[in-house]
């Protein structure tokens, strides 16, 4: 039977798209929905909230420094034996340098160079003990010479700041130390190296915070 041509009409305006008929909610049809990438994973966020709390730490413990450091008519107390100024700012500069290893490391992971990231972090662990070890010997020697944690005020801040940084950088190494072993089991490439870079930020925290507590600590 053949249609007729009304039929034939209406079976055109049913099966053929209106491309004139408006879209969603009468308007343009709705733009393609791309999705919200976060600026910060929360590897990086996580880290940034604990060095805000550490750096909220470590400036009421050098507010206390301070207000006892300049209520004194004389700093260091007399009859205190004198910091190792010398063998310190070495050792200061030896911690810088771990600053350095690691920002190579860092840069090497991201052109997927996971043996000198492995070599930089070895580097930086050996430079971060150094300085532990250094400055656990000099400890030694004023805690012989009279210097300790009860013996003054000078004293209890004295080991209270410098041990608290210290510390952190054992607590930095421990963490290096994970990261290396990651990365020589293949967890790490160029695109997927998060957990060296949160372990750098925390490390450069502990080396930019130490010049700090030099200078106010042994200089001032």
């Amino acid at each position: 039977m053949v249609k007729s041509s009304t039929a034939r009409k209406l079976d055109e305006t049913t099966s053929a798209p209106d491309l004139k008929r408006p879209g969603f909610g009468g308007g343009d049809r709705p733009p393609p929905v791309r999705p919200n990438a976060p600026v910060l994973n929360n590897a990086h966020l996580g880290v940034l909230i604990l060095l805000g709390a550490e750096v909220m730490f470590f400036a009421g413990l050098i507010g206390a420094f301070l207000v006892f450091r300049l209520s004194a008519a004389v700093w260091p107390p007399p009859f205190q034996p004198r910091l190792p100024v010398g063998v310190t700012g070495v050792n200061t500069a030896i911690l810088l340098v771990s600053a350095v290893t690691m920002h190579l490391g860092i840069r090497a992971v991201r052109v997927g160079a996971v043996a000198t990231l492995i070599r930089q972090l070895s580097v930086t662990v050996l430079l971060g003990s150094l300085f532990l070890v250094i400055q656990g010997y000099e400890w030694i020697r004023l805690i012989h010479f009279g210097l300790t944690a009860s013996s003054s005020v000078y004293g209890g801040l004295f080991y209270a700041l410098i041990g608290a940084h210290g510390v952190h950088v054992l607590c930095g190494l421990i963490w290096l130390i994970v990261v290396g072993i990651q990365a020589r089991q293949g967890r790490f490439s160029k695109i997927r190296y998060a957990g060296v870079q949160i372990s750098g930020m925390y490390w450069t925290f502990v080396v930019a915070l130490w010049p700090v507590l030099y200078g106010l600590v042994y200089l001032y």
